[in-house]
């Protein structure tokens, strides 16, 4: 065998992965710009829920994002503490992983796994998230001291869990979601804009039926299209408004809606949700909220999507 057989292939190998590499490296950019410029970066849907005292990052899909917000959602319309809604969300996360499950442990259902059978409601009242998240609110609070007991005491007194200790790993993400839903903290959500139109007397209906006119909000009886400064949104609009002097308790109202909107927005089919100094756009900036349909720095004559200090203001597709 002659020395100049096989050194000419063992060169080419490296060469060849090497241009490979190249090609691979193009194709990915290539997507990757792509997906950049039609996604606004967002990605595969996905939420994520962080609170300014904390590093920890809790990411979640729509479909949980939208059950935690609920579940924060009834806990702040009914005035409960912020521990009352950490307990709460860490017992979904247990029981269900915030999935509305239609199956469990014999008869047990939905977020919460609540049963039929021990006079939580019937099945069709305990898939209902809003219904779920109140009933284990109204037996929580029953619950004597319960903000001041340890988590799992508190959960495991409503549960009745075979595994009370198993509540306990959740408390720090949950107490990231009260923040984000509630306090000082916040959700972004990215993905893909919606884009089949969306029902905004389904959106008025379901956050009405959470937030009692009574309460915190009061919301105009038809969706509104508003013309700015020569402008008109294309959207359907949907508003709630603050109620006058409702002080922090209704701003926190504010926050658990505009939080409500954002997370369920994929299937709500909301584009845009305004609230406080910054604007949440649905495939835009990686679903991190900006200075866009907010008050930030913008006077409402100049931003057609502007909200006023005690607006929600939820743009659904048309």
């Amino acid at each position: 065998m002659s020395k100049s057989d096989h050194p000419r292939p063992r060169r080419r190998r490296p060469l060849l992965k090497l241009a490979g590499a190249f090609v691979l490296l193009a194709l990915i950019g290539y997507f990757a710009v792509q997906y950049e410029s039609t996604n606004g970066g967002g990605g595969a849907p996905h939420c994520t829920a962080a609170m300014r005292t904390s590093p920890t990052l809790v990411d979640m899909t729509p479909e949980q994002a939208g059950n935690a917000a609920t579940i924060a959602a009834v806990g702040v319309a009914k005035g409960l503490p912020d521990r009352a809604v950490t307990i709460a969300l860490a017992t979904a996360m247990q029981e269900s992983g915030l999935r509305n499950l239609p199956h469990g442990d014999r008869d047990s259902l939905g977020l919460f796994q609540q049963r039929p059978s021990m006079g939580w409601g019937t099945e069709q009242q305990i898939m209902d998230p809003v219904y779920s998240a109140g009933i284990f609110y109204e037996r929580l609070v029953a619950v004597k001291g319960y903000s001041r007991l340890p988590l799992t005491e508190a959960a495991q007194q409503v549960q009745l869990s075979g595994f009370p200790q198993a509540y306990a790993k959740h408390e720090p993400d949950a107490t990231v979601l009260t923040a984000a839903f509630a306090g000082d903290g916040e959700l972004t959500c990215g993905g893909p804009a919606p884009t089949a139109p969306g029902d905004p007397e389904k959106v008025r209906a379901e956050l009405t039926r959470i937030f009692a006119k009574d309460k915190l909000h009061s919301a105009p009886a038809q969706p509104r299209r508003t013309p700015v400064a020569g402008q008109e949104v294309k959207e359907a609009e949907v508003t709630f408004v603050e109620k006058q002097d409702g002080g922090a308790s209704a701003a926190r109202g504010s926050k658990a809606m505009a939080g409500w909107a954002v997370a369920n927005s994929r299937g709500m089919g909301i584009v845009r949700v305004s609230y406080g100094p910054d604007g949440w756009v649905a495939g835009e900036a990686k679903g991190k909220w900006q200075q866009k349909g907010g008050k930030g720095g913008k006077s409402r004559s100049g931003d057609p999507y502007a909200a006023e200090h005690d607006e929600v203001r939820i743009f659904v597709a048309r």
